[in-house]
C-alpha cells in the first residue's frame, strides 16, 4: 500500500484532463511546485470537486508516483471565495498565481514563495489597500525571492519611494501589507517595479492582458 505524504499548499493552476480528471499544480511549502492528479473530481459528487480549484489553500494527501502525484483527500483552511465576487481581483489574484507558477521549481522549499502569494491574496481583499500597491509588493518581493533585484531602486526617485522599494525587499511577508502610498509615490515605486520586472522576466501573462483590457491601459504589463 502507498504511503500518503501531507503537505501544505495552494492549487495554483488546473486543467481537464479526459472526461472526468483534472491535473493540479500545487505551490507546496515542503517540495515547491508539484503536479497531482484529482482523479473523479469533475463528475458531480466527488469529494475532490471543490478542492480542486485554483487558489484553494490547506493540507493535501497525496500519493506519490513516478512523474505526479494522485490526490487523495485535502483540508482546505480557505478558498477565497470573496475574490470571486470581485471582477478585477480576481484578476489580479490569478496573475500571482501565474508569476508563483513561473517562479517555483519542482523539488524546492516553497516556504517563502508561498508565504507571499498566501498574504498578497489575502491582501487584495482590503479595501483599503489598492490593487496596483498590492500587485508591485507582490512583484518586487517574487523577484526579491530569486535573487533578481537591486538594493536600492533602478531609477532616481523620492525618499518615500525609495524607502517603499528598501522596506519590500527587507520585510517578511506578514508585514509586507501594513501601508499605502500617495498617488505619486505609488506611480514612481510602480516605474521602479517594472524596470525591474522587465530586466529579469522574460514572459507575458494573460491575466496581465485582461487587466489591460479591464482598466482601460491603466495595468503596467
Amino acid at each position: 500500500m502507498r504511503e500518503v505524504e501531507t503537505m501544505t499548499g495552494m492549487v495554483i493552476r488546473v486543467s481537464p484532463v479526459g472526461e472526468m480528471d483534472k491535473r493540479l499544480v500545487i505551490l507546496t511549502r515542503e517540495r515547491g511546485k508539484i503536479t497531482a492528479f484529482a482523479r473523479g473530481s469533475r463528475r458531480p459528487g466527488s469529494p475532490l470537486m471543490a478542492v480542486s480549484r485554483p487558489f484553494a489553500f490547506g493540507q493535501f494527501s497525496l500519493y506519490e508516483g513516478r512523474d505526479s502525484y494522485t490526490l487523495r483527500s485535502a483540508e482546505i483552511i480557505n478558498y477565497f471565495d470573496a475574490l470571486s465576487l470581485d471582477m478585477e481581483g480576481t484578476c489580479y489574484g490569478s496573475y500571482f498565481l501565474e508569476l508563483a507558477d513561473y517562479y517555483a521549481r519542482e523539488n524546492m522549499d516553497g516556504t517563502g514563495l508561498l508565504k507571499l502569494l498566501y498574504q498578497s491574496i489575502r491582501a487584495l481583499l482590503k479595501p483599503a489597500l489598492k490593487n496596483q500597491l498590492v500587485q508591485r509588493v507582490f512583484e518586487l518581493k517574487a523577484m526579491v525571492l530569486n535573487g533578481e533585484y537591486t538594493e536600492k531602486p533602478p531609477c532616481p526617485v523620492s525618499d518615500s519611494a525609495g524607502y517603499t522599494w528598501e522596506y519590500v525587499i527587507a520585510s517578511p511577508a506578514e508585514h509586507l501589507y501594513t501601508f499605502t502610498l500617495t498617488e505619486p509615490v505609488l506611480e514612481e515605486f510602480s516605474r521602479c517595479v517594472e524596470i525591474n520586472k522587465k530586466r529579469y522576466v522574460d514572459r507575458d501573462f494573460h491575466s496581465l492582458e485582461i487587466l489591460q483590457t479591464m482598466t482601460g491601459g491603466k495595468v503596467l504589463k
